[in-house]
């Protein structure tokens, strides 16, 4: 039985609708629309970084969905199979767990979607073409360098800490291991005597600094994971009125955080560059789809902001 003209019209304007809206057809394609699932949205350091892809895909002519994980392991591997549901042509992927992330490479693998990773790097199984994100590890240093200033050297520190990303493994290894290196061979006597899960966030790493400061009496200083952790620790501290007592040293540089440097609440934070990381991905990405070879990972160093440079910095508020 044949199908009359009117109905063969329907399904080929059906057709031509569903290409026009997948992620990875015809233009679209061509173009390379990119898939971004990122830890979190609410840290303006990821809404920074999705504003900087979004940014450097138009000049490139491409276009970017960007969802949030919401810390969601389950809710990111969902919102990768919906990526490869609209056939992305490459996908962009702030782990919300660097293991258990592994599931959801595989699949994008499977599809032969290209991913990338930024800020976060995935641990275990599935391929990752190209990671970009901060020197971890050397901010980690800059971090235990800001600590030992702003201490003179000695006390009990504690770290506000968030296991589960790739990216706070590397920061807490890097503190760790300068303020070693520096016991070493300059006779630092600071010594970490804590670590307690903040979450990343500030409200759950104020109850983790409220049980810091009610278990260590005499602690000296706190390094939090990021800014957040950080504002966490200043908002315990002001409680028990030990604020200015314990000198605190964050990470990222979020203007909330600079705000806090410049108050002298927090002490200092190696600031992260999530414009660079975001263009940079998309330059790698492009180069990609155009058939050239990227490197494995790049690497943006950060650099120690104190509370001179935030006296100094137009982009506060006054």
């Amino acid at each position: 039985m044949k199908t009359p003209r009117l109905g063969r019209l329907v399904l080929l304007l059906v057709g031509l609708f569903s290409m026009a809206f997948s992620c990875g057809t015809s233009a679209a394609e061509k173009k390379g629309r990119i898939g971004v699932s990122l830890l979190t949205l609410a840290n303006p350091f990821f809404r920074d970084l999705g504003d900087a892809i979004k940014e450097e895909a138009a000049k490139h002519g491409m276009e970017v969905s960007i969802v949030s994980g919401d810390f969601d392991a389950a809710r990111q591997r969902n919102q990768v199979a919906d990526f490869i549901v609209q056939r992305c042509a490459a996908i962009v992927l702030s782990p919300c767990d660097s293991k258990a992330v592994s599931t959801a490479l595989a699949e994008a693998n499977k599809a032969g979607i290209p991913v990338f990773t930024v800020d976060i790097a995935a641990l275990g199984a599935g391929k990752v073409v190209s990671h970009v994100a901060t020197d971890n590890l050397g901010g980690g240093r800059l971090a235990a360098q800001a600590m030992i200033e702003a201490l003179g050297g000695k006390g009990k520190v504690a770290i506000l800490d968030h296991p589960e990303v790739e990216s706070v493994l590397l920061r807490t290894q890097g503190f760790e291991e300068e303020l070693a290196k520096q016991r070493q061979e300059k006779g630092v006597t600071i010594q970490v005597v804590a670590k307690l899960p903040g979450g990343g966030v500030k409200d759950k790493s104020f109850k983790a600094a409220e049980d810091l400061l009610q278990a260590q009496t005499d602690l000296a200083g706190i390094f939090a994971i990021n800014d957040p952790s950080a504002l966490g620790a200043v908002a315990a501290l002001e409680k028990a009125g030990r604020l200015g007592k314990v000198k605190v040293i964050g990470f990222d540089g979020m203007p909330e955080g600079k705000a806090a440097i410049r108050a002298g609440q927090i002490y200092a934070d190696p600031i992260q560059f999530p414009d660079r990381i975001g263009r940079t991905a998309v330059q790698q990405i492009k180069k990609y789809l155009d058939g050239d070879d990227v490197p494995a990972q790049v690497l943006i160093p950060t650099a120690l902001y104190r509370q001179a440079d935030a006296q100094k910095d137009a982009s506060l508020p006054r």
